[in-house]
């Protein structure tokens, strides 16, 4: 089965032991990183055990937030990372879960594809995995493949069985495995401990595979004594173990491999050469502003998903902080984000001082009622008092009520998604989507991915756009693009109002019926109040902010 392998991609599994959340997505991203710095067209791929068929009906307090790609699919968290490492655009297809990789296997069965055969787990289901695997990291010099969950897992061994097959496909030497594992040191002894990893690598070797490589997650950097350890145990070479420590920014972890020569390393694993020489001073620079505790903007995030049990999961949010982390890299100020439940903002004696403690706020997207008379609270706030704003998705519904009630005489004006019957529906379902959802086509009635809008020459949203160089023309006018994934939309029939009482609709675009969408939204008289139905936190990248962000952060630092 092996292929002539000068042709053909190289694969560099990632897998996780001891515990979840160990940081795999992290060291998947720096290595890619790392390898493209070196001259080495790099993707990644995501393999989810679950059996749903993606992230989009997963709870954001559960698995973080959902990514959207830009083809429209709903994501793990962790393409995310990749996107903002790498600063590449990846596909839906990159993210193989066990839903799909099932339900491919059943509609080719029941489509006859298979002649009659008996269908089984070897070796139809290990196929279509490797086979997906391929197609993914075609036009690639090398695939990076991160398998979620953590060694053991019985749902995982799919996985690492297709890996070995992967490696009879492609050819001896085509595929390098890595370990990332997590060394504790409990705190009743002081002492790091090794046996947690090595139970992770006996447990690896059971599904036929041994590491190559070794990343140590810990609190501080691995010591020779443990190092000793663990290279007796697992027979990986000193310098193939990694450390990994924690850090002030997971933008520190590409530097800190790279000290540990991880670059040249992998690709003489790979058998491959040195295409050009590294050049880490610009991300250096950008990592050193991040880590800095003077120029400070304090930025406050407006959500509803922060509570889970007795822990505050920010994941919900995680595009929107890196998002305000590249812009804050970007204008050389640092930036600390206080996390603000938006009930606090509804009870009888609201929490305004929270506001006024922050010098801008962001609503970020979400779905449904709770909360939401807190975000719409808190945007007519800073809108009064100056106060730098950013609404994004939901935050540019809400910012839309809010500015109804408060500057158009609707006092009762609501999105339709929380009240059906206001008497003012500023935000609502168009006639098109109804009927979709009347006869079941629920996914038709979203907007998903990339969507253009065209962008007016005179406002404050096409001058951002224009100095980041992200301003395209259609039909001679200027279009942006930006991910989307939201139902709801700005009621057409409101808009002249709207703008009568001095809302300015900076972006629009048309659905197929014609009909206007409202796509951004700004003031002119407020230092920046600025919101988009789009989510522009899906298009920042560490070293490529986006413009929305970046303009509120400046506006932040031209304000203080």
């Amino acid at each position: 089965m092996s292929m002539n392998t000068q042709q053909q991609p190289k694969f560099l599994m990632v897998a996780g032991g001891v515990i979840s959340g160990v940081g795999k997505g992290v060291a998947t991203a720096s290595i890619g990183k790392i390898l493209q710095e070196y001259g080495y067209k790099v993707t990644i791929i995501k393999i989810d055990p679950y059996l749903n068929y993606d992230a989009g009906t997963l709870r954001p307090t559960e698995h973080g937030e959902v990514w959207v790609t830009y083809d429209g699919g709903e994501i793990d968290q962790d393409l995310g990372t990749y996107e903002r490492f790498l600063n590449i655009s990846i596909p839906k297809h990159n993210n193989i879960t066990s839903g799909q990789v099932y339900k491919t296997v059943i509609d080719d069965e029941r489509q006859g594809k298979y002649l009659g055969q008996t269908v089984q787990f070897i070796p139809h289901i290990i196929q279509a995995i490797v086979d997906r695997i391929g197609k993914a990291a075609q036009g690639f010099d090398i695939a990076l493949i991160e398998i979620g969950g953590t060694v053991g897992d019985y749902e995982n061994v799919p996985f690492l069985f297709a890996l070995k097959w992967l490696e009879r496909t492609y050819g001896v030497g085509s595929v390098v495995y890595t370990l990332v594992t997590y060394l504790p040191v409990p705190g009743h002894i002081h002492e790091m401990k090794t046996k947690p990893t090595q139970q992770a690598i006996r447990m690896l070797a059971e599904q036929g595979i041994f590491p190559d490589f070794i990343i140590c997650r810990a609190e501080f950097p691995i010591d020779e004594l443990r190092r000793k350890k663990i290279e007796e145990c697992a027979h990986v070479p000193l310098d193939h173990l990694i450390a990994s420590p924690n850090v002030t920014s997971v933008y520190e972890i590409p530097l800190i491999f790279e000290n540990q020569h991880v670059g040249p390393l992998f690709l003489k694993a790979f058998g491959l050469p040195v295409k050009k020489k590294p050049d880490w001073s610009l991300w250096q620079k950008r990592v050193d502003i991040l880590k800095q505790k003077k120029n400070t903007v304090k930025v406050g995030i407006v959500g509803k998903y922060l509570g889970a049990g007795d822990f505050s999961l920010t994941d919900s949010y995680l595009s929107i902080h890196h998002a305000l982390l590249h812009a804050a890299a970007e204008s050389e100020v640092a930036v600390d984000i206080v996390w603000l439940n938006a009930q606090d903002f509804e009870s009888e004696n609201p929490s305004w001082h929270l506001l006024d403690d922050v010098d801008g706020i962001i609503v970020p997207g979400g779905f449904g009622a709770n909360g939401v008379e807190g975000k719409i609270a808190a945007i007519e706030y800073v809108r009064q008092h100056n106060i730098p704003f950013l609404g994004l998705c939901y935050g540019l519904q809400l910012a839309v009520v809010a500015f109804a009630r408060y500057q158009c005489g609707m006092p009762q004006a609501h999105t339709t998604e929380v009240n059906q019957h206001t008497s003012y529906p500023v935000v609502t379902l168009l006639d098109s989507q109804k009927i979709d959802m009347e006869q079941g086509r629920y996914g038709a009635s979203m907007r998903l991915g990339d969507y253009a809008a065209y962008v007016e020459p005179e406002s404050l949203t096409y001058f951002l756009y224009t100095n980041a160089d992200r301003v395209l023309f259609k039909d001679n006018k200027p279009i942006i693009i930006e991910r989307h994934r939201h139902r709801y939309e700005v009621n057409p029939a409101y808009v002249k109002q709207l703008k009568n009482k001095g809302l300015v609709v900076s972006g629009y675009s048309f659905d197929n019926n014609g009909t206007l969408l409202v796509e951004n939204i700004e003031l002119k008289e407020h230092p920046f109040f600025v919101a988009t139905q789009a989510h522009p936190e899906f298009t920042s990248r560490f070293g490529d902010s986006n413009p929305l962000f970046y303009g509120f952060v400046q506006a932040i630092k031209k304000q203080s």
